[in-house]
């Protein structure tokens, strides 16, 4: 796990093993509150492309719940919050194969999970398993789907699926990140098959404000690596 803070909290990245899918960092450990947090599994991505036409492979639910179980298993965490976009669509439960269909139904059983709604699923109300909220309160913090830009609460959320890209000696690096301010974090996509959004695009840094710096927060090999984005004018 790669330890980083955010609003006086510390909290660290859990990087699944490497038979389970080769993905750092994807998703947030939080200690003090025995919880590991999650954002835009986009569960049934494959299927729901594959109905349109656009074949890819369908094991996409699978490979991402396999990526949580090993970090459940990694923290030992009692909690789980999943924060929104959690499907691909509204019909994407309906379409879980009976493996995967298993698997979510273990997860949510082992341990005290919450659905924050997404705008892509439909509304959480639906969601196997647990408790489903629009948001929640948490050790003073806001968990949400998408950050609401101009609020002064401390918030995590995802939707946006911030990705770092830098040149590095000719070469053109590109990681999964997390978007942290004073007040707001916004945490990578865990989805197997989930894209990526420049960390500094402006949608990105309209939704932190108001700031007075903003970073990507990428894991590298035991520590976090602070990429500053955008500061305040002096």
């Amino acid at each position: 796990m790669v330890p980083f803070s955010f609003h006086g909290h510390e909290l660290a990245f859990v990087s699944a093993s490497p038979g389970a899918g080769k993905v750092p960092g994807a998703a947030l450990w939080w200690p003090a509150e025995q919880a590991l947090l999650v954002a835009d599994l986009h569960l049934e991505k494959g299927s729901y492309f594959a109905v349109r036409g656009q074949m890819l492979p369908p094991y996409d639910s699978r490979e991402t719940l396999e990526r949580l179980a090993d970090a459940v298993r990694q923290t030992g965490a009692r909690r789980v919050f999943a924060l929104g976009d959690n499907f691909h669509d509204a019909a994407g439960i309906a379409r879980l194969e009976p493996h995967a269909a298993g698997m979510l139904a273990a997860l949510t059983r082992a341990v005290d999970w919450v659905w924050i709604a997404g705008n892509h699923e439909g509304g959480a109300r639906a969601l196997p398993g647990g408790i489903a909220l629009e948001e929640l309160r948490v050790g003073g913090i806001v968990l949400r789907h998408e950050a609401v830009a101009g609020t002064m609460d401390a918030e995590m959320s995802g939707h946006f699926h911030p990705r770092l890209a830098v040149n590095l000696r000719g070469r053109r690096i590109a990681r999964p990140c997390a978007v942290r301010s004073e007040r707001r974090l916004i945490l990578p996509a865990f989805g197997a098959l989930t894209g990526g959004m420049d960390a500094a695009d402006p949608a990105i840094l309209a939704a932190m404000q108001p700031a007075a710096a903003i970073d990507a927060v990428v894991p590298t090999a035991g520590r976090a690596l602070t990429w500053p984005l955008w500061r305040a004018a002096a």
